[in-house]
């Protein structure tokens, strides 16, 4: 009797172990584990067929977890400006849902003008709270490709021509996206600066521009702001794609710059398994875009990481060392996002996120020219205001390639200024001309109907007449999202304005010289009738608050405070990449005018903009004093701030970008004359003074030795220059580094 006690006591107590054991929590899912402890337990765990799943799509949009193990599937989604609305599984085709209409951000051109670091912040947190409620776990942007030439069709999506811009402007966009728990994917990795034969291109680029303009934006996305994902780009690099390229992948991105992260690949750039294999690549995506053209029941299944990996694997040819690699990065970004439990759940086309949009968007639009201070309209004294164009009543967020969307609502500016007048004024509309009436770009269905059966002649009349009555012109133009203007896929065919507007502005001058030239573009534009025209402004492409925002700037509401992240030309061959013969090239393309891009070249050559870099005008005026530094020389281990006093000295509140940069007086490789390397923007009431305060260190006085493949501070006399614009110099002071 006692012996079956002992027996049935002994029995219990094994039940109880094993309990205890099955009750364990596996390392993988005990979030107070290091990640890396995690990622190498669930790695142990996975088979070798879940492991190749997990490298490749499932659909047009997503990759495998691992169900098996409670690892949830990867969503992309695009992209910079606002989330995407749902396809079908295998087919570019709408899936026809009706609660995925997002709130449309303003373009990154937009955000980059308004030079204000905190407003990326917001920027960032509003759209990664519109993704992760849509239970995405990578957002497809930012896109920080340098702004080459006026033509590539998708400067819209990017941050201008400076390097040290848009490095400090991508870097709290990708942490506020990620504090919700969705990673950013900063793309396009790297020299992907034009569309003209993106897929094949082989960019041929000496180490100095690589280095100094290309890619430090991507470095500080990295180093500064750990962005989770970096997507590669189509293009070509010492003639291997960028999306399995050694060079960039293997050798900069994780070797020199440390990446932990995942590469992603942009959807169809992959072209060889060997390669995708050995340099650098994790994730492939659309290799076939409608997904199932291989004709085959799963087409994913034939991905150059799919069965023909695995087929390498089972034979011998290959080991599984850089699959397991790749598998660690991936699930490193799992741990991050889907299996973080303290994810946030995010929010999704909200009042608070149309007004942020709102606010970036009046902090973006630049008011180039002002004559006789034709701005703020003032209505007062205005009666009738004539609004001539097409862009005017022309949906906006639609089209463009990937970063079409499905607006929730888009208010145009002519409604938008009809919202904001109301009765205190009379606005009158005329066309003016027919650009694009088409309203279904990448699937989307913009509703609008721009059919137009009138002649070109008769529209131009109306508009005459128009403006005839008016007392001030507002002409909305400039371009749009159709291809061969700011479209993904083609690059523009010249400078000028299309649809003949350059000729009807000229034509509403004759009868109104009361005119202002609204620019909604995402690139510059010629203007052979800058002289005559009082008022410019650019608008760019505002998202869903564009009429709201342009309305508050041209009524005075807000004061504008945007600066231009890249330069306007007089004429292309006043860019370097025109000037000498190298865009859009053929297959292959080189960058002969090295680092001196945009207001270097211009610098440079001496060659006086269209409008400069850095510009802005404001409804105020601000008075620099002299600067000063804290030291008159330095070692490459110190830092020197300089010192200047702005003041507000006119009688509307305002904002002024006090920009520092930085000359060599005397180096042993060529350099610019001057280089952007520090920025404050500061807010000022009217009759205020503030002092602001740059600080910079050897970084800012540095240039990469091709030679040495490294960062060198020569010893020798440097001038700081603050300014207004690149070509708008306050006050400078000379320093010297021993």
């Amino acid at each position: 009797m006692f012996r079956n006690i002992k027996a049935v006591v002994v029995l219990l107590l094994l039940g109880t172990f094993g309990m205890n054991a099955q009750n364990k929590v596996p390392v993988y899912l005990d979030d107070k584990k290091p990640i890396q402890e995690r990622v190498e337990d669930a790695l142990a765990r996975m088979t070798l067929e879940e492991k190749v799943a997990m490298v490749h799509a499932q659909s047009k949009f997503s990759s495998p977890g691992v169900p098996r193990l409670g690892i949830p599937e990867f969503w992309m989604t695009d992209g910079p400006h606002g989330i995407r609305s749902e396809v079908l599984w295998d087919e570019w085709d709408q899936a026809g849902w009706t609660n995925d209409s997002c709130i449309a951000f303003p373009a990154l051109t937009a955000l980059a003008a308004t030079w204000n670091k905190e407003l990326s912040s917001l920027y960032g947190k509003s759209i990664g709270e519109e993704a992760r409620y849509r239970n995405k776990t990578v957002l497809l942007g930012p896109g920080v490709n340098i702004y080459r030439s006026p033509l590539n069709g998708r400067n819209f999506e990017y941050m201008g021509e400076d390097p040290f811009l848009a490095s400090k402007m991508v870097v709290p966009y990708i942490k506020g996206v990620q504090q919700n728990g969705v990673a950013a994917c900063v793309k396009h990795f790297a020299l992907n600066n034009q569309e003209t034969n993106r897929h094949t291109v082989n960019v041929n680029v000496d180490d100095r521009a690589l280095y100094e303009i290309y890619l430090p934006a991507f470095k500080a996305a990295v180093q500064e702001g750990d962005a989770w994902t970096i997507m590669g780009s189509y293009n070509k690099y010492k003639g291997q794609p960028n999306c399995h390229n050694e060079f960039l992948l293997n050798d900069i991105l994780r070797g020199e710059w440390g990446f932990k992260g995942a590469v992603v690949a942009d959807w169809g750039g992959v072209s060889n398994t060997r390669q995708a294999i050995t340099n650098g690549l994790d994730m492939e995506f659309g290799t076939w875009t409608n997904g199932l053209s291989a004709g085959t029941s799963n087409a994913y299944q034939n991905y150059y990481l799919a069965k023909p990996y695995l087929d390498l694997i089972k034979s011998g040819e290959v080991g599984t060392k850089e699959l397991d690699q790749k598998i660690r990065n991936i699930l490193r970004l799992a741990f991050l996002t889907t299996m973080d439990k303290n994810r946030p759940y995010g929010s999704f086309g909200t009042e608070e996120h149309g007004l942020a949009g709102r606010k970036i968007a009046e902090e973006g639009i630049v008011l180039l020219q002002n004559k006789n201070n034709i701005l703020p309209i003032n209505l007062n004294k205005t009666k009738k205001i004539a609004v001539i164009g097409e862009n005017a009543i022309k949906m906006m967020t639609v089209g463009g390639g990937s970063s079409s969307l499905k607006a929730k609502y888009e208010i145009s500016p002519l409604d938008g200024l009809k919202k904001r007048v109301g009765t205190q004024a009379e606005v009158i509309y005329a066309r003016g001309y027919v650009g694009d009436a088409e309203g279904n770009y990448n699937g989307v269905v913009s509703g609008q109907d721009l059919s137009e059966k009138r002649p070109a002649d008769q529209l131009l009349a109306e508009a005459i007449d128009v403006a005839k009555k008016a007392d001030i012109v507002l002409f909305v133009g400039g371009l749009n999202k159709s291809n061969y203007q700011d479209a993904e896929g083609v690059d523009r065919l010249g400078l000028e304005l299309p649809y003949n507007q350059d000729k009807i502005i000229t034509e509403l001058l004759k009868v109104n010289k009361n005119l202002v030239f609204i620019n909604i573009s995402g690139n510059a534009v010629a203007m052979p009738w800058v002289n005559e025209v009082p008022g410019i402004v650019q608008g760019w492409f505002l998202g869903s608050e564009t009429g709201n925002a342009l309305a508050s700037v041209l009524v005075g509401d807000a004061n504008p405070s945007g600066k231009l992240p890249f330069t306007f030309p007089v004429k292309l061959k006043d860019n370097g990449a025109h000037a000498l013969g190298e865009f859009p090239g053929k297959e292959e393309v080189t960058y002969n005018e090295s680092i001196f891009v945009g207001y270097r070249w211009a610098d440079k050559q001496k060659v006086k903009p269209l409008f400069s870099f850095g510009h802005g005008l404001s409804y105020t005026t601000f008075q620099y004093g002299k600067v000063t530094a804290d030291a008159k020389t330095i070692t490459v281990a110190d830092k020197i701030t300089f010192t200047v006093k702005v003041k507000n000295t006119g009688t509307k509140d305002g904002s002024e970008t006090v920009q520092l940069y930085i000359s060599d007086l005397k180096s042993s490789l060529p350099r610019p004359i001057k280089e952007l390397k520090g920025f404050e923007k500061v807010n000022l009431k009217a009759g205020e003074e503030k002092t602001v305060s740059i600080t910079v260190d050897k970084a800012a006085l540095s240039f990469f030795d091709p030679v040495k493949h490294d960062w060198v501070a020569e010893p020798g006399d440097f001038e700081a220059l603050i300014g207004a614009s690149s070509t708008d110099i306050k006050t400078k002071v000379k320093f010297t580094l021993k």
